[in-house]
């Protein structure tokens, strides 16, 4: 049943991030498909392995790499489908509690969870800067499957 709450609202969490930054109307679907995949992917390996880094990484380099091939075949820019899509990832929880324990004093549980929210937040940019780099690598052949 978690699995099933998790589906939906990673759909529509990225679906509404979609009509707030203005997608066209006809890739909406598409880039929610994609952050809903995308989230899949950063759940089961959440609970696979207890690293807090690696499911943001493959999660956010899988919404890349999927976002950068239906801009190469919808003929739009790749942040229609990877900025919503990528949303579901952002650590707001860690950040939000960074700010409590520092409001509250507690210096030693506001650098962890502060240090965790930067790591996350790093792990993202990586997994999306990878798979624009692979993307470019294969991009001239994309073109041509694509065409």
């Amino acid at each position: 049943m978690n699995f099933l709450i998790q589906i939906l609202l990673s759909f529509f969490s990225v679906f509404g991030f979609a009509v707030i930054f203005n997608t066209p109307k006809r890739l909406i679907l598409l880039a929610s498909i994609n952050g809903m995949l995308g989230w899949l992917i950063f759940y089961f390996i959440q609970n696979l392995n207890s690293n807090f880094v690696l499911p943001p990484l493959i999660g956010s380099l899988f919404v890349g790499l999927l976002g950068e091939m239906l801009a190469v075949y919808n003929k739009q820019p790749a942040t229609l489908f990877i900025i919503p899509a990528i949303i579901p990832f952002v650590p707001g929880y860690g950040i939000y509690y960074t700010m409590f324990h520092i409001l509250n004093n507690d210096i030693s549980n506001a650098l962890s969870t502060g240090l965790e929210s930067i790591f996350v937040a790093i792990a993202i940019a990586c997994g999306l800067v990878v798979a624009t780099s692979l993307i470019r690598i294969v991009r001239p052949y994309l073109d041509k499957l694509f065409d």
